[in-house]
């Protein structure tokens, strides 16, 4: 789903949401102005004394319920203005991003790929080096550097192994060459 898409789908739902609050709260509202007119009313027919009736009541817990709802609001609106802010940065990454991949894209149409058949000599650690194989068969082709593409390995044995009917034994070793390498 795109932002897009995200962020007009979560306003719908929040107008939805603050469109039945508001019927609500009006409706609150007007309940709260009859009961508090019928309370007037009814407080001019008796004489006044100070415990607080039925109706007053009443009309405090409309009081706090529509300052819960006002409250619930504010924090809806803050969250909403928190995603924004996130959404922005995570943009902002998304296009310098963007523009370093360009940046390698732009780089690749001098990059080429070519074949070969260059061994990988022994590192001191007697693993295959195929770095230093890699950008012989580059240099060989034209280009600075390279990094290998492909590989592939054989085992190499005496002739006397292979006339023997064997294909491995003693005396034969595991050759690896570059057979295809990523040149610049």
């Amino acid at each position: 789903m795109s932002l897009h898409h995200y962020l007009t789908r979560t306003l719908s739902t929040e107008r939805q949401l603050a469109s039945r609050a508001t019927r609500a709260v009006a409706g609150l509202l007007v309940a709260g102005f009859v009961m508090a007119s019928a309370m007037a009313v009814a407080q001019e027919a008796r004489p006044r004394n100070n415990d607080p009736g039925f109706l007053e009541s009443i009309g405090r817990w409309f009081e706090e319920q529509g300052d819960k709802i006002s409250s619930t609001f504010k924090d809806a609106g803050k969250k909403v203005e928190t995603f924004g802010h996130e959404a922005g940065v995570a943009a902002k990454s998304t296009v310098e991003g963007a523009k370093d991949a360009a940046g390698a894209v732009a780089r690749i149409p001098v990059a080429r790929v070519v074949s070969g058949h260059e061994k990988c000599p022994n590192a001191p650690n007697g693993a295959p080096d195929c770095v230093a194989a890699a950008t012989a068969l580059c240099k060989a082709k034209g280009f600075e550097s390279g990094k290998s593409a492909d590989m592939t390995t054989a085992d190499v044995c005496p002739a006397q192994v292979y006339l023997s009917g064997r294909s491995s034994g003693p005396g034969c070793k595991t050759e690896t060459f570059v057979s295809r390498a990523l040149c610049q």
